[in-house]
C-alpha cells in the first residue's frame, strides 16, 4: 500500500482551481477529495529514486473553503487518524474581497517536538498553533516563502549524522549537502515538522530560492563562481540544488494552465524515470541561465505578485554586471506595465532588498566601483577579496540594476491607472525594517516601501544587531558618502529612509490590501513563562 512521505502542501489556488503537491514512498494514483464534491486525481512521476505529484483539483465554488482529504490508490493517507488539528481546507477567495498575505525567510528547520530550540521558536509554527485554536478566524490567503526554505550549507545535527552514514565527512563537501538525495532529507526535516506541515497544507504557498537553498552568497561575482567551478564537488551541489528546486518548490508555483504548457513537466510525467530529463534541464541552467526563468507572476483579484530571482539570473561578467539578465529585465519590465490599471496593489518578491541601510549601500556601490576598474587594477583585485569576505552582493552590488529597478518602480507608480500601492518584499538580511523612497524632481502617485523581513527562524547574532542599527544611523550615512565618493560613485536616482524598524527576532509579516487600502503588521515569535509561544505584535500600520 502507498504511503504519503512528504505533504500534503496547498500551492496554487484561484477562485475554481488548486494544485496540492505530495511525495509518497512507491508510485501510485494520488487524489484530492473534497467535501463539496470536486476533486482530482493524478499518477506520480519519479525522479532520482523518489515519487511525486502535483494533483489538480478543478471545480471549486468562488468564495468557499471546503476541507479535503489525500487518497493513494484510494485509500486516504491525509488527514492522519490521529490528528491533532483541523481538517486542512482550500480556500477560494472572492476576487471582490482583500487579500491577506504573509511573508518572510531564511527559516533553518525546527528541532523535533521536545529537543532544544537555540535559535528560540519558530514563527512559521506559532503561526499554524495560531491559526489551528481558531480555525475560522483570519488567516493568511496565501503565504510567501522568500528564500532560504533550506540550507544547504548550514545541516543540522540530526542531518549531519545521517549524513556521515553515506559518506566520509572528511572529504569535501564536509557536512554539507552534496547530492539530490541529501537534499531531500532536508525538505523532510523541514516540512515534516507537524505545524509547519499541517501550515502547509491549509495555506497556499509561494516560494523563490535565496542563496542557501544553494551555497551562502551564490553567484556573488565572476571570481566567486570560477571559484566555485574548480571545486570537485560544486556542479553535483549546483544540479541537485536546481533539481530539488524544481520539484519542491517550483513546480507549485505555476498555475494549472502553466504546468500544462510546460515541456518539462510534461517530459518527466511521460517516462518512467524522470531523473534524466530533470537533471539535463539543470544542467542547461547552469550553463546558460537566461534559458530558463525562475521568476514568475500570480494574480490574486486586483493584487499583482511578481516573484524575481534575484540569485540565478544574474550576469557576472564584471563590464555588464546586473542581478537579472536582459531577458530577464524585460519580463519584469512587461509584467509590472502591462494591464497596469488591472491591479490596485504591486508586491515585487525578491529575497535580497532592494533598499538597504544607507552605509551598506554606499559600501556595495563603492564596492562594485572598484571591482568594475574605477581604481585601477590594485584596487580591484582588494575590491573582489573584500567583495566576497563581506558578502556585499545586494541590490546595491549592481548598480544598474539598482538604477534601473528605481526607475521602472517611479514609472508603475505614476500617472494615470497607477496602483496604490508598490511594495518591494524581501528578506536575508535577518532583521525586519520598513523603508520608504523618494525621487528627486517627481512623486510617484503609488505609496512606495521596502518590506523587509527575516528570519523565520534562525539566528541573529549580536553582531548582527549592532552593525544594521549603526547602518540606519545618521553618522553612517555620512561615513557612508565619504566612501561612495572615493569610489566615484554616481548618487543613486532614489532617497529612502527608515520609517520602522530595525526589528530582531524570528518574526513574519503580513500586508492586508483591500480596495486601495493597505495595512501592515509584523508579528514575533515570542515564548511565554509557562512554555507556549505565541506572536506577538510588533507594529500595525496603514501603508495606504
Amino acid at each position: 500500500m502507498a504511503g504519503l512521505r512528504l505533504g500534503p502542501l496547498l500551492r496554487y489556488t484561484d477562485g475554481s482551481r488548486a494544485t496540492v503537491w505530495v511525495e509518497t514512498d512507491r508510485p501510485c494514483a494520488a487524489e484530492v477529495r473534497c467535501a463539496d464534491g470536486s476533486r482530482g486525481t493524478t499518477r506520480t512521476f519519479h525522479i532520482a529514486g523518489h515519487h511525486y505529484a502535483l494533483v489538480p483539483v478543478s471545480g471549486l465554488t468562488p468564495g468557499t473553503a471546503t476541507e479535503y482529504e489525500v487518497l493513494l490508490d484510494g485509500t486516504r493517507v491525509w488527514p492522519p487518524p490521529d490528528s491533532r488539528f483541523p481538517p486542512s481546507v482550500i480556500a477560494t477567495r472572492p476576487e471582490h474581497e482583500g487579500v491577506r498575505v504573509a511573508f518572510g525567510s531564511c527559516r533553518w528547520a525546527a528541532p523535533p517536538a521536545g529537543g532544544k530550540d537555540r535559535v528560540g521558536p519558530d514563527a512559521l509554527d506559532t503561526l499554524s498553533a495560531r491559526i489551528a485554536a481558531n480555525p475560522r478566524g483570519a488567516r493568511p490567503d496565501v503565504l510567501l516563502l522568500l528564500g532560504d526554505q533550506v540550507y544547504a550549507d548550514e545541516t543540522s545535527d540530526a542531518t549531519r549524522h545521517w549524513i556521515a552514514g553515506r559518506r566520509d565527512l572528511k572529504e569535501p563537501p564536509g557536512d554539507q549537502v552534496a547530492d539530490y538525495e541529501e537534499y531531500t532529507r532536508l525538505y523532510y526535516e523541514s516540512w515534516l515538522d507537524p505545524e509547519v506541515r499541517w501550515l502547509l497544507s491549509t495555506v497556499p504557498s509561494c516560494m523563490i530560492f535565496d542563496d542557501h537553498d544553494v551555497i551562502d552568497d551564490w553567484n556573488t561575482s565572476a571570481a566567486w563562481l570560477a571559484g566555485m567551478r574548480a571545486t570537485p564537488w560544486w556542479r553535483e551541489r549546483l544540479l541537485s540544488g536546481l533539481m530539488s528546486y524544481w520539484v519542491y518548490q517550483q513546480l507549485g508555483n505555476l498555475s494549472p494552465d502553466e504546468l500544462a504548457a510546460d515541456p518539462l513537466y510534461a517530459a518527466v510525467r511521460e517516462t518512467p524515470d524522470g531523473t534524466d530529463a530533470l537533471r539535463a534541464f539543470a544542467a542547461r541552467a547552469d550553463a546558460d541561465p537566461a534559458a530558463v526563468r525562475w521568476s514568475y507572476r500570480r494574480d490574486f483579484g486586483r493584487v499583482r505578485l511578481l516573484m524575481v530571482d534575484s540569485r540565478a539570473a544574474r550576469v557576472l561578467d564584471e563590464d555588464r554586471r546586473a542581478m537579472l539578465d536582459p531577458g530577464e529585465a524585460a519580463w519584469l519590465r512587461e509584467q509590472i506595465l502591462e494591464g497596469r490599471d488591472s491591479y490596485d496593489h504591486l508586491l515585487i518578491g525578491t529575497s535580497l532588498p532592494w533598499l538597504l541601510p544607507h552605509l551598506v549601500h554606499d559600501v556595495e556601490t563603492w564596492n562594485a566601483a572598484l571591482c568594475g576598474g574605477e581604481r585601477g587594477a590594485r584596487w580591484a583585485r582588494l575590491g573582489e577579496r573584500i567583495r566576497q569576505r563581506a558578502d556585499l552582493e545586494h541590490w546595491s552590488a549592481f548598480p544598474s540594476s539598482f538604477d534601473a529597478l528605481a526607475g521602472l518602480i517611479a514609472e508603475a507608480g505614476t500617472g494615470p491607472g497607477a496602483p496604490a500601492t508598490v511594495s518591494v518584499l524581501s528578506g536575508d538580511v535577518h532583521h525586519a525594517y520598513v523603508a520608504e523612497p523618494s525621487w528627486p524632481g517627481r512623486a510617484p502617485d503609488a505609496r512606495v516601501a521596502q518590506l523587509t523581513c527575516s528570519p523565520v527562524h534562525n539566528s541573529v547574532p549580536l553582531s548582527i544587531r549592532l552593525g544594521f542599527r549603526f547602518g540606519w544611523s545618521a553618522p553612517a550615512r555620512a561615513l557612508g558618502r565619504r566612501i561612495a565618493r572615493h569610489g566615484r560613485c554616481a548618487p543613486p536616482p532614489v532617497r529612502w529612509r527608515k520609517t520602522g524598524g530595525p526589528w530582531f527576532g524570528n518574526q513574519i509579516m503580513t500586508l492586508t490590501l483591500r480596495g486601495r487600502s493597505a495595512r501592515l503588521r509584523l508579528e514575533q515569535a515570542r515564548a511565554d513563562r509557562d512554555g507556549t509561544t505565541v506572536l506577538r505584535m510588533i507594529t500595525d500600520r496603514e501603508l495606504a
